[in-house]
């Protein structure tokens, strides 16, 4: 028959390559897992009263090549100017050899948070080079991993100062009038809901108020390099903190902010070698004194040991983390901004302390060289020191302004009857002369060299630095291209990603990052634009974020969306702060009891602690369902107090609530908000939605179900969808208003989309799988996960299921069982999968004992089949401990994983295997064997010993 042109179409082709399954394999899952279609699955798993009558509005698929044009329409609408806004995001020069190896390079993307250190070693150990260059730069003990942002973290230190200050009996917090007012604004929203109260004035004040900690800016907003050595122990006299917001090129030239006092410093590490992104994703550096470890946010990389006595890299304290904790977390900061942290202590390592300082040094002189020139030409400077920013009086500023359009020029004009200027490592002589043209005049008579012979240093001797830094060897060899790239593929060796193998961890969702989707991101359109310039500028992503609003309004059931939160954890604060501020609207501020099923997300009880909200958990019955007499207990006796419920759909247990929409007429009953977390949503798109379901807000985890990668542990966002009455509570932004939210919210991120640089990899996902794609991603997913817990199911007993005996997109394998029998721990399982070439699945997490397993749709059936032979392998040699065969101490689960170090050690022969089983346990790892680059790590070692610097070099050696 011949084909039609219809039947010949490329635009189902990205559906193609984006689930993993063919037609023919799906005939053979089915058929494993019995249902006849993928529709009947469906009906098998999703209750009735909540699928979703109607297909999603999407519309239909675009092929990659059709996507690409369409999204390079919208940036070619997006005006790249010569931008000197600065405000904590600057120009920067993206090495190549880093953007082409690291951005864009899906072995450091497509990583997973190193909760499974041993085949995490290589980004552990650019993380730590990150640690170790802020210690450096700031001068104090302790650093963090990163956080998600400059403002987020200045939010995180005014809580870390409440925790640790003397003066307990303050709750006032004081920040400078002089810091950046998108800072001032998430700080103001995080103290409104831990119930503190902020004052702002001149920084000379700040011991003048009975204060925990004061937050200080250095250099400040207007540019000027202070000497705040005498306040800072006034502050101290209080028994307060000093917070101080930094900058790293800043810190090359100025005096370490610990040398005159602060005990926390941090700031935004985007400068070093990270595109501003239209605000992100960037990291930020935090870093305090070692006394106050245990209330550090966010992940730190210490140094342990392996069982062979090497050092090993680990996420140290991991007990530290929120969804441990839960109600009792320091934060709810879930992760860090791992990818663009490794690429700026990339940037540090490539260019080493002789080339940071020499792009410092420039910097610094260019704005001098500028200034002297103003200044000679009679305009006002405000500030009378500087390293890189200028703020002007000038007396005819609109003409001024004129000057700057027709030039194609942005300076900062927020700052009522002044402007500012910051320049960066991309400023040239050239630019000087026309700044120079703009600001005064094209007859100046001004040139640079001329200018440059009458500059001195502004500068305090005693504020500039004296002692050297970044002397590890590691800033000090790889200067070459040549030793970079071999330096940056040495670490990725030792990182197993999902260019590898399947990565099939439980409510992470880590399915494929398509490259066309990623290509976008490096687009000089999306990737050079300042966050606060002019919004004509940054039409096309105006029209971005316009048209994926749409697509996720449609696809969750919501009225409104904020695109603001930087992460799923922020999403959660975000949406919470969003019901807190709606109640008090309507006289009902008084409710403060949120309601969490034990089944729920990890994250949750932290997020609620950071609005002040009184946890109560709600017990799961025995299938893992909700508990429903104990939530109707717990829901009339809160009546009056209810504020909201934290859910999970489907729950963390890997089931649908039957009772799901009951639950949420409950909660409306007795006054209170449903949150439903978007953890899980990759088993709702086309099914189902949260509105549908009943709910109030929900965020979306982009980095999870949109396709965002996952960079190692970082970037993610974290949008919210909210019902009309929510819409007028979500996040505002105090420097660029974007409509829709009220004027007065304050922010919860420090730009006002958030991390907009990295949407269009949602906005190509979504376009190119159109309705149908998005709908049929569900139910392979769903699909895939019952696959495997049919066949895994048969060895392994799979912990809960839900109707029909069915799981939706994960299941948990109970490792109890065996555990009590032979020994084997799920730990065990966990590391001996690395043996078989895979990461492990979730540990013990939702409950405790077990691996929790989520597939995604992006695999096909021969890994599936992959995965399910390592696991019935593993079953088997649990038998053999158990039966004896293999001693419970000295066995190949137990000594997992085993490294060339092991099989190269003549005392191999005495262990009761063989080598072969030990790294070769199955035939097809001769064909793809990833070797771990470290033994089993020693936790408790690293925790007893915590050293989160660079190791010396000869201990690797030794």
């Amino acid at each position: 028959m011949k084909e039609t042109l219809t039947a010949l179409s490329t635009h189902d082709e990205f559906l193609q390559r984006h689930i993993g399954p063919d037609a023919e394999q799906r005939k053979a899952l089915l058929s494993a897992v019995g249902a006849d279609s993928l529709a009947d699955l469906t009906d098998q798993i999703v209750p009735e009263s909540i699928r979703l009558t109607q297909p999603l509005a999407v519309g239909e698929p675009l092929s990659e090549v059709d996507a690409l044009a369409r999204l390079r329409t919208l940036a070619d609408q997006n005006e790249i100017r010569k931008t000197y806004i600065g405000m904590g995001y600057y120009g920067t020069l993206v090495p190549h050899v880093i953007q082409r190896n690291v951005l864009e390079n899906p072995g450091w993307y497509t990583a997973y948070t190193p909760y499974q250190p041993e085949i995490a070693q290589g980004r552990l150990e650019a993380i730590l080079n990150f640690q170790q260059l802020t210690m450096d730069l700031t001068g104090l003990d302790l650093a963090s991993a990163s956080l998600l942002d400059e403002a987020t973290a200045a939010a995180e230190a005014m809580a870390l100062a409440k925790r640790m200050s003397k003066n307990k009996k303050s709750d006032l917090f004081f920040v400078a009038d002089d810091v950046f007012p998108q800072t001032l604004d998430v700080v103001k929203t995080r103290a409104e809901q831990l119930e503190l109260e902020v004052i702002v004035g001149p920084a000379k004040q700040a011991a003048d108020h009975d204060i925990f900690g004061a937050l200080l800016q250095y250099p400040n907003q207007l540019g000027a390099v202070e000497d705040y050595r005498t306040l800072a122990d006034a502050i101290h006299d209080k028994k307060a903190l000093v917070c101080v917001a930094s900058d790293l090129l800043a810190l090359i030239k100025l005096q370490a902010p610990a040398q005159w006092g602060a005990d926390v410093v941090f700031g935004s590490a985007q400068r070093f070698g990270v595109p501003m992104g239209y605000g992100g994703p960037h990291a930020a550096f935090f870093a305090t004194r070692d006394a106050y470890k245990r209330s550090m946010p966010g992940r730190i990389i210490g140094v342990s040991k392996d069982t062979r006595g090497k050092p090993a890299l680990r996420m140290a304290m991991q007990t530290r983390e929120q969804h441990i904790r839960r109600e009792k977390a320091n934060s709810n900061i879930c992760t860090a901004q791992v990818l663009l942290a490794n690429m700026a202590s990339f940037y540090a390592v490539y260019h080493g302390p002789q080339g940071l300082k020499k792009i410092a040094d420039r910097t610094h002189r260019l704005t001098s060289i500028l200034s002297a020139g103003l200044m000679q030409s009679g305009i006002k400077v405000v500030n009378s020191s500087w390293f890189d920013t200028l703020t002007l009086a000038p007396a005819d500023r609109d003409a001024v302004l004129a000057r700057a359009e027709q030039a194609k020029v942005n300076l900062r004009t927020d700052l009522p009857g002044t402007l500012g200027i910051s320049l960066d490592e991309t400023t040239t002589a050239a630019d000087i002369l026309q700044l120079w043209d703009v600001l005064v005049g094209a007859d100046h008579g001004l040139t640079v060299d001329a200018v440059d012979e009458m500059v001195d240093e502004i500068l305090d001797p005693r504020l500039l630095r004296s002692e050297a830094i970044l002397q590890h060897p590691v800033f000090n060899q790889y200067h070459s291209e040549t030793e970079m790239l071999r330096y940056i593929r040495r670490l990725e060796g030792k990182d197993l990603a999902l260019n590898h193998s399947m990565i099939s961890l439980g409510s992470c969702t880590m399915k494929l990052n398509a490259t066309a989707e990623m290509m976008p991101v490096s687009w000089p359109e999306f990737a050079n634009l300042h966050p606060f310039c002019p919004q004509e500028q940054a039409q096309g992503y105006k029209q971005l974020v316009d048209s994926l609003t749409d697509y996720l309004l449609d696809i969750t059931g919501y009225d409104a969306l904020c695109m603001q939160p930087n992460s799923g954890a922020q999403g959660e604060y975000a949406g919470l702060v969003a019901i807190k501020k709606y109640q008090q609207s309507i006289g009902e501020g008084h409710r403060d009891v949120c309601l969490i099923p034990s089944s729920a997300h990890g994250t949750n009880p932290a997020s609620a602690m950071l609005t002040s909200l009184k946890v109560v958990v709600v017990g799961s019955a025995k299938d893992g369902t909700v508990d429903m007499d104990d939530l109707k207990a717990k829901a009339e006796e809160f009546s009056d107090r209810l504020s909201c419920i934290m859910i999970t759909y489907p729950s963390t247990h890997g089931v649908y609530e039957e009772q799901i929409s009951e639950i949420c007429d409950l909660i409306h009953q007795h006054g209170g908000q449903v949150y439903m977390d978007g953890a899980n949503m990759n088993a709702q798109v086309g099914i189902t939605s949260p509105g549908l379901i009943g709910s109030d807000v929900s965020h979306l985890n982009l980095h999870k179900t949109f396709a965002i990668p996952h960079g190692g542990g970082g970037p993610g966002m974290g949008p919210i969808g909210v019902k009309s009455h929510l819409a007028p509570f979500v996040a505002g932004h105090a420097v660029v208003k974007t409509g829709g939210e009220a004027q007065d919210n304050g922010a919860v991120s420090a730009a006002q989309y958030g991390s907009a640089s990295i949407l269009p990899i949602s906005w190509m996902y979504t376009v190119m799988l159109g309705s149908r794609g998005l709908t049929e991603s569900t139910q392979v997913a769903m699909l895939n996960a019952n696959y495997l817990a049919t066949e895994i199911g048969k060895h392994f007993p799979i912990l809960y299921t839900g109707r029909n005996d069915r799981v939706a997109h994960e299941c948990i394998i109970d490792m109890r069982p065996l555990k009590e029998e032979t020994g084997v721990t799920e730990m065990d399982v966990a590391k001996r999968l690395m043996d078989y070439g895979f990461h492990a699945p979730t540990m013990s997490f939702p409950v405790a004992g077990t691996l929790m397993v989520e597939p995604t749709e992006s695999e096909s059936k021969a890994e599936l089949d992959r995965f399910i032979h390592a696991m019935v392998n593993i079953r088997e040699e649990i038998a053999q401990v158990g039966r004896g065969e293999w001693p419970a101490d000295n066995n190949p689960l137990c000594n997992a994983p085993h490294t060339l170090d092991d099989i190269m050690d003549p005392a191999f022969d005495e262990r009761p295997y063989s080598r072969e089983q030990a790294v070769f346990p199955v035939a097809e790892l001769r064909d793809n064997k990833f070797w771990p680059t470290v033994n089993r790590i020693d936790d408790v070692f690293g925790d007893r010993n915590l050293f989160c610097a660079c190791v010396p070099m000869d201990a690797y050696q030794d």
